[in-house]
């Protein structure tokens, strides 16, 4: 599917942000109809390198899936839809992203996962109606700190690209209640992450993280907290407060606290065995004796 990566990128386990995959067959921008509904277009063919010219005069458009093609840049001509809302890049070869994607101030959703990005334009932060964004399977290392800005977005997938140190714009974009940074070379994580207060699923597996910090446990909304494949050997005395993490999880797509394949110091690694009521329990013992 899409383009083929080297084999030492690992692949996150955690959930997938999916890319919108079937939109309604196209209809024409002189159809009066299209006045009243949605205009949306499914560029189907694939392996295209270049999208065909008339695409971007249908200035009515709200949904645009160019995904699974070969193309190798995106025409600064995508200012024209003006419209649009959602836009399905995923699976090209794509090495960057033109200035002119900044202007589209009606998008909501952008995919463009799966390409050969190594930044991202920071005129995106100009599209604040921005609710999802998902970049995963590229070679991004950092984001511009102006998507601090994006004050709409919801759902943000990195995972498997080249992040070192989780972009400190990220911490300030309080509406996130999905992050998924699975898949990259983390090394630790911020005490900041106590921010974002309205996290219902945070994904960090398959990275070098040894320490959670303490600020993790403010995160009362979680759902799922996606650890597996770490370097975690203890864990927070006040996860216990994570009260909507109601099990211990084995299945990648199940909620609950994910902590497989750590390398969790004893009694910790028989306490997890036990379930998450035995592991709560003993936490708490534990902060009651410090």
């Amino acid at each position: 599917m899409g383009t083929t990566f080297s084999s030492q990128k690992k692949i996150s386990r955690g959930h997938k942000l999916q890319e919108e995959q079937a939109l309604p067959s196209p209809i024409s921008d002189t159809d009066p109809k299209a006045k009243k509904e949605s205009v949306n277009f499914n560029f189907v063919l694939q392996d295209a390198a270049e999208v065909p010219s008339f695409i971007w005069h249908m200035t009515k458009i709200e949904k645009l899936n160019l995904s699974r093609n070969k193309l190798p840049k995106l025409s600064p001509a995508v200012s024209k839809l003006e419209q649009i809302a959602v836009l399905n890049l995923s699976g090209n070869r794509i090495v960057h992203l033109p200035r002119e994607i900044g202007l589209l101030r009606n998008l909501k959703v952008l995919f463009v996962n799966m390409n050969y990005l190594c930044e991202m334009p920071e005129e995106l932060s100009l599209c604040r109606n921005l609710q999802v964004l998902s970049v995963s399977h590229n070679f991004i290392s950092e984001l511009p700190a102006s998507y601090s800005g994006l004050s709409k977005l919801r759902k943000l997938n990195l995972s498997n690209n080249w992040i070192v140190n989780i972009p400190s714009c990220i911490f300030q974009i309080r509406t996130l209640d999905f992050l998924h940074l699975g898949a990259n070379k983390i090394e630790n994580i911020a005490e900041s992450i106590k921010c974002l207060q309205s996290l219902k699923i945070l994904i960090i597996d398959n990275n070098k993280i040894s320490v959670l910090p303490r600020s993790i446990c403010s995160l009362t909304f979680l759902e799922l907290l996606n650890l597996d494949f770490n370097n975690i050997q203890t864990l927070p005395n006040d996860l216990f407060l994570l009260g909507r993490l109601r099990r211990i999880a084995w299945n990648p797509v199940d909620k609950g606290l994910h902590i497989q394949n750590n390398p969790l110091v004893k009694p910790l690694s028989e306490v997890v065995e036990g379930g998450i009521d035995m592991l709560f329990s003993y936490l708490k013992d534990i902060k009651k004796i410090n």
